[in-house]
């Protein structure tokens, strides 16, 4: 018998795996446990290490503040967040000062210390904690994940975690609490720091009390935190809400509502180009294009069961088509219209609208259809999460035998069109089954799950599990792309469906002249217009490839005089297909030089006398390099091969 501290001596191991379950390290062990250390840098680590940082600031704001009641801490991407019921809101000074205060409790040393307690001793010890004592009786894994509560009881028994200081062995502090944590709170170090403070509702229900939560960020050295930090920074200077505005690309009016985005003229040509290439992508890939309305009567979703399963997704219905007499008498029935959440029910029944041959399938149905779903206003998060969206929704129909092949197909299709947007760093998740909410049987989405599995193994790419992540009528292949500061977006989805063809009744003649019944992948590319578009302003910070940008040239005449000349180029690139002016502003070449460059210009075309004596012009680039004394047909050339070939100039090329 012995405990981790004696098997583990590496300092930078804070807990342990015992037989595939987290422990704390002061766990009691045997010979014939299966034991793997958990260092500080691994996933399990970090998050330890990270929920240990949120028990050390809620200790810390009691100790300010002893009236605060506690919520919940649990870690989360990069970092933590606590929640407190206080009377006043935090400001950024309390956040100073909870910062010294966890500054003591760390260099203090206090161990955490684990200790399994009856239902009834918790009630008794948390008694000044009501929401403390809600969770209570949520124990043995009934917590819902989603919202954080398996922090603190998602096992099968209740526990309370003591911060003990070592030098008196008195308990300073304690909180309801699963665990695993670290040691002690010295190996915190000076590694974190609080962020910032947002309201949020408990257990994020709006019918619950408001909770101020404070987040926060906790990293195994102080450089890791401060290059954490510098990404932030990175990350704040390409925020899409923020480059959308100075750039005059998009914005959401007070007066159309919330999540609904309009997109300016410039933000339109962006648009249009990015549904373009898309667009002649799935011509080239025997895509039939279709088009949906907007808005349909609800049976339709009560077949595809999106109102059992999505209506809180859902905006509310509007109840239409009823007609009534001069009394007031009904004599027609009204009913519920919705506004679509989805694409795939109307798609399935284009499908049905005629008999279908095996020979026309795989039946490649796609659209760039609007869709509306109704997202929490706490949600709403500019283009990346909207309540009008625009997805490039496409439904393959095959049969049994061509499920695997075009589901390989689709994967390889989406990864070659993603490059061609300048996106190239993937890995694939695998969503399965939620056993709380799917229909069709445990067999069928057995074979789709393996089948996705398969061919996410066959691409090559590192695939990674979403346990329980899939929609409810299958599981799916997600594509995560890296962006160019490295962090994580989730684009395309490949999903495998045998429950819709069912719920339609979706049939083809096989070639033995008999009915059978289709398979169903739904497919989207881009997932949703927006977003995309906002994935893309922040992966280039606004300096888009020449194909994407709003205005690909800009003539700037080194005087008034050379205009006209800039004019005659700036017709020959309009009749190749160009976006360009000529500015003709009274200002300065400098402040015009400055100004296109803030603007991301990809080539400003300067021209002086020299260029127009020898039919040249010169080139800046948005670097600040230059070439000068370009032939303009050369030029010319240059600038529509940096078109076709989606190419990324920012500085001068190289002959």
């Amino acid at each position: 018998m012995s405990d981790g501290f004696e098997r583990f001596t590496d300092r930078s191991v804070v807990a342990m795996r015992v037989n595939g379950e987290l422990k704390d390290l002061a766990t009691t062990i045997t010979d014939t446990d299966e034991v793997e250390a958990v260092t500080i840098d691994s996933t399990d680590g970090l998050n330890i290490l990270r929920h240990s940082a949120a028990h050390v600031l809620a200790q810390a704001v009691q100790k300010v503040n002893p009236d605060a009641k506690l919520g919940i801490g649990p870690p989360v991407t990069d970092g933590f967040y606590y929640d407190f019921d206080v009377s006043e809101a935090f400001t950024p000074e309390d956040l100073k000062a909870l910062s010294k205060e966890m500054d003591r409790i760390i260099r203090s040393g206090q161990r955490f210390v684990r200790r399994v307690v009856t239902d009834a001793e918790a009630r008794e010890e948390l008694a000044n904690e009501p929401f403390k004592l809600e969770l209570i009786g949520l124990k043995g894994g009934s917590a819902d994940g989603q919202d954080n509560e398996n922090v603190e009881v998602g096992g099968t028994e209740l526990t309370i975690y003591d911060n003990v200081n070592p030098k008196t062995g008195e308990t300073e502090w304690k909180d309801l609490c699963r665990g695993p944590h670290l040691p002690n709170t010295r190996m915190i170090g000076n590694g974190y720091a609080l962020t910032r403070v947002a309201a949020a509702y408990w257990r994020g229900s709006e019918k619950n009390p408001q909770l101020q939560r404070i987040y926060g960020t906790a990293w195994p050295t102080k450089d890791e935190l401060r290059a954490y930090q510098a990404r932030l920074e990175e990350a704040a200077k390409r925020d899409h809400r923020k480059l959308g505005a100075e750039m005059d690309l998009f914005s959401f009016p007070d007066e159309i509502g919330s999540g609904l985005a309009v997109f300016h003229p410039k933000g339109g040509i962006i648009r249009s180009e990015i549904e373009n290439y898309l667009r002649e992508q799935l011509i080239e890939n025997d895509y039939e294009l279709v088009n949906t309305p907007h808005i349909t009567k609800g049976q339709l979703f009560e077949t595809s069961q999106h109102l059992n399963w999505y209506r809180d997704g859902m905006f509310p219905p509007m109840h239409l088509d009823e007609e009534t007499d001069a009394d007031g008498n009904v004599t027609k029935m009204g009913q519920d219209y919705y506004l679509k959440p989805m694409n795939c029910p109307m798609h399935n029944l284009i499908y049905r609208s005629r008999g279908r041959s095996y020979r026309e399938l795989p039946l490649r149905l796609a659209e760039f259809g609007t869709v509306y779903r109704y997202e929490k206003s706490g949600t709403l998060s500019g283009l990346t999460r909207v309540r009008g969206l625009t997805q490039d929704d496409a439904h393959i129909y095959v049969t049994q035998d061509q499920i695997k092949d075009e589901v390989a197909r689709q994967l390889a299709f989406v990864l070659e069109t993603l490059r061609g947007y300048g996106l190239d760093d993937f890995y694939l998740e695998l969503s399965t089954k939620d056993p709380e909410k799917f229909v069709g049987s445990d067999e069928v989405w057995e074979t789709a799950t393996q089948t996705l599995r398969e061919v996410a193994l066959d691409s090559g790419l590192e695939l990674v599990s979403d346990p329980g992540g899939a929609a409810f009528y299958g599981p799916k292949i997600s594509v995560q792309a890296r962006d160019a500061i490295g962090r994580t977006w989730q684009l395309s989805t490949v999903q495998l469906d045998f429950n819709q063809p069912e719920l339609f009744e979706l049939e083809y003649t096989g070639a033995d002249g008999s009915r059978h019944r289709p398979a169903m992948i739904h497919r989207a590319l881009l997932g949703s217009v927006e977003r995309f578009f906002a994935i893309l302003l922040e992966h280039y910070a606004g300096a888009f490839p020449v194909w994407l940008s709003p205005v690909q040239v800009m003539g700037i005449p080194v005087a008034e005089d050379y205009a006209p000349y800039l004019d005659e180029i700036a017709a020959k690139l309009k009749r190749r297909g160009v976006r360009v002016q000529v500015d003709h502003s009274d200002d300065r070449m400098p402040k015009k030089i400055r100004t296109h460059t803030k603007a991301k210009i990809p080539f400003q075309l300067i021209a002086g006398e020299d260029d127009r004596a020898n039919g040249a012009v010169s080139f800046r680039f948005r670097d600040g390099t230059q070439l000068n004394g370009i032939p303009v047909d050369e030029a010319i050339e240059r600038i529509v091969s940096s078109i076709e070939s989606h190419a990324q100039v920012s500085t001068a090329w190289l002959d």
